[in-house]
């Protein structure tokens, strides 16, 4: 989890949401990336989306059936979608998204008839720091 937070913490240098994704398979690193929406000009430049795209291309493959994905926030429909897709094995998140998330808030995304696959989630890793960088980082954006 820590290489998701110095991911946030960089994505937030580069003025970005401070979030970072980090996915992980027998306990070496094999992606891991901040977002980039802004930078990007890309909507689906999420840092899960990222992270994802990247451990498939460094892996050759669409299925990331034993890895295990961190992420900083939890994560969006778009990404709750990608991360079914690719198969992802456990998720692993900080703070929860009470407006936009969708594995323990809104729409509850893996518990839907229509999700094939559900990985095992493991909420709250690293939360209050989480929760702090987001709040710090629209706090600044209000004053600006």
């Amino acid at each position: 989890m820590e290489i998701a937070f110095a991911e946030a913490e960089a994505a937030q240098e580069r003025g970005e949401v401070p979030i970072g994704a980090v996915v992980v398979r027998d306990g070496k690193v094999i992606a891991s990336a901040g977002n980039r929406p802004r930078e990007m000009k890309d909507p689906t430049a999420h840092a899960e989306m990222l992270a994802i795209r990247e451990a498939c291309r460094v892996l050759d493959t669409e299925r990331l059936v034993d890895a295990d994905l961190y992420v900083t926030l939890e994560p969006c429909p778009m990404c709750a979608a990608a991360i079914s897709f690719a198969r992802i094995r456990r998720l692993y998140f900080g703070a929860s998204d009470e407006k936009g998330g969708a594995v323990v808030s809104g729409m509850r995304y893996f518990s839907q008839p229509t999700c094939h696959h559900a990985p095992e989630i493991y909420a709250g890793i690293g939360e209050v720091k989480a929760s702090e960088m987001l709040r710090g980082f629209f706090r600044e954006r209000r004053k600006a």
